[in-house]
């Protein structure tokens, strides 16, 4: 008998590269309606005594539309200050990780996806939230610890993954027009990388065991951090968010991102200009074990090798708000490889919505 409050949200889009062998986010040079289109149903209810619910029921395009449960939890208001979450939620990387797929909550097509890229973004577990003030700033702090289990792409191909003991936190300090972020998450990665089962046959059979367990992921350990700042006054609007992630013991590069916004308000109008690094150290020295002639070498070089990455991506784009819940966007993205020169230019256009 509960009552209960249903809102959503929806993205409608569609982008296509502009040469004939670009490809970028998915997108190729045909147009594209599917890949980050969605529709969303957010359900929650208070049942008093503190106590409440909330489910979020989402279907994306580039699933065929097929819905499932992105995340459920029940919420138990502690006191003024705390409230303690368990069940599925969203794991706090990010600044915008509580609105990832909630386009209308930014201002771009999409959040940059140098920065935005662990392939995971929900856990089952526990989370204490905590809100309090500090002098005339808000602090917002949340602790998790849980697990996710799924599928995470190795070398193209899904993979059933176990990422156990997730535990960490985020703490924002924030007044209306600065914020301030910081993140830090630790958890023990396990991937069965079928793709790579081949390889690490062969690696044991000639022994070279030690080099399998290198490129493997076995309970290896993980961490992620992550700082951001955000400017919101005068109409100005600007971001940045940096993130460190690494995988010890497995052919996962460490990864360095980040990404500067800044873009300016002219009544529902707002142009925009982003910058993103991505900068991936592979590890080399996991085949340095290998001696020149033993032909699996060349092998296991372009699998670490892989990892490597550095890329630049400049995006230019506006957000129109041409109604009270919902924007239009045009962005252009140019993405530039500087190991193989190459550059995928993609525009995007699309809307935004609440409900």
């Amino acid at each position: 008998m509960a009552e209960v409050k249903i809102n959503g949200f929806a993205s409608v889009k569609g982008g296509m590269t502009t040469g004939n062998d670009d490809t970028l986010y998915d997108y190729t040079n045909d147009i594209e309606f599917k890949n980050e289109s969605l529709f969303a149903v957010q359900l929650s209810s208070d049942l008093g005594d503190k106590l409440s619910v909330m489910a979020q029921l989402m279907a994306k395009g580039a699933e065929d539309f097929d819905a499932k449960f992105a995340w459920a939890f029940l919420s138990y208001q502690l006191n003024d200050d705390l409230r303690l979450n368990a069940g599925r939620f969203r794991i706090p990387f990010y600044k915008y990780s509580d609105y990832l797929d909630v386009g209308y909550a930014f201002d771009w097509a999409r959040t940059p996806r140098a920065v935005y890229d662990v392939e995971f973004d929900t856990m089952d577990g526990i989370s204490l939230y905590h809100s309090t003030s500090i002098a005339d700033m808000t602090s917002n702090v949340q602790l998790v610890y849980g697990a996710y289990e799924g599928d995470i792409s190795v070398n193209g191909a899904l993979s059933r993954s176990k990422v156990q003991d997730i535990r960490g936190g985020s703490w924002e300090l924030s007044n209306d027009w600065l914020s301030a972020r910081v993140a830090y998450f630790m958890a023990d990665v396990t991937i069965n990388a079928t793709a790579l089962t081949p390889l690490f046959n062969a690696l044991n059979t000639f022994g070279f065991g030690a080099v399998a367990r290198d490129i493997d992921f076995n309970e290896d350990e993980g961490t992620f951090f992550g700082f951001g700042l955000s400017y919101d006054r005068n109409n100005w609007v600007a971001v940045t968010e940096y993130t460190n992630v690494k995988v010890k013991n497995s052919y996962m590069a460490d990864r360095d991102a980040y990404f500067v916004s800044v873009g300016r308000r002219f009544d529902a109008v707002t142009p925009y200009i982003s910058y993103e690094k991505d900068d991936d150290t592979s590890k080399s020295a996991i085949y340095k074990a290998i001696p020149p002639q033993v032909p699996l070498l060349a092998t296991v070089a372009g699998v670490v090798e892989s990892q490597l990455a550095d890329r630049d991506t400049w995006s230019f784009g506006l957000r129109y708000d041409f109604h009270p819940s919902a924007a239009f966007k045009l962005q252009l993205s140019s993405a530039k490889d500087n190991y193989t020169l190459d550059k995928d230019r993609l525009l995007t256009m699309g809307v935004d919505l609440v409900f």
